[in-house]
């Protein structure tokens, strides 16, 4: 699985941004897809994530951010909007690709995308 972002950039706080990631190959299998984001000097963490089951959201971006998904397309998509300095990361595309090994036992294996620059200026 190969995941692709777009959508990054510079923009003034209380402003908006859409990011967008597209997922190639083994695409039919996932079950998980969201973004997470690493601010410098800090771990990386969940922004937001879906699946079938449940849609996740960090509590500092709640009522902010919406994450929608489209499987028939392969897409997901992170709507920020009322954006603060503290929002300031590389957000990264994340998928779970939901699989059996050889011996059939299920396993998840997480795939990351390159990253995509959020900056938002005070």
């Amino acid at each position: 699985v190969q995941l692709v972002e777009s959508g990054g950039g510079l923009v003034q706080a209380g402003g908006s941004l859409r990011l967008s990631c597209a997922a190639s190959g083994s695409t039919s299998g996932i079950y998980t897809m969201g973004w997470y984001r690493q601010a410098p000097g800090k771990q990386r963490e969940l922004v937001a994530t879906n699946n079938v089951d449940s849609t996740n959201y960090a509590d500092s971006v709640k009522g902010r951010f919406t994450i929608s998904r489209n499987d028939a397309k392969s897409t997901v998509h992170l709507q920020m909007n009322s954006l603060k300095p503290e929002d300031t990361a590389v957000y990264y595309c994340y998928a779970e690709l939901a699989t059996v090994t050889r011996h059939g036992r299920p396993e998840f294996v997480d795939y990351w995308g390159q990253g995509t620059q959020v900056t938002v200026s005070s």
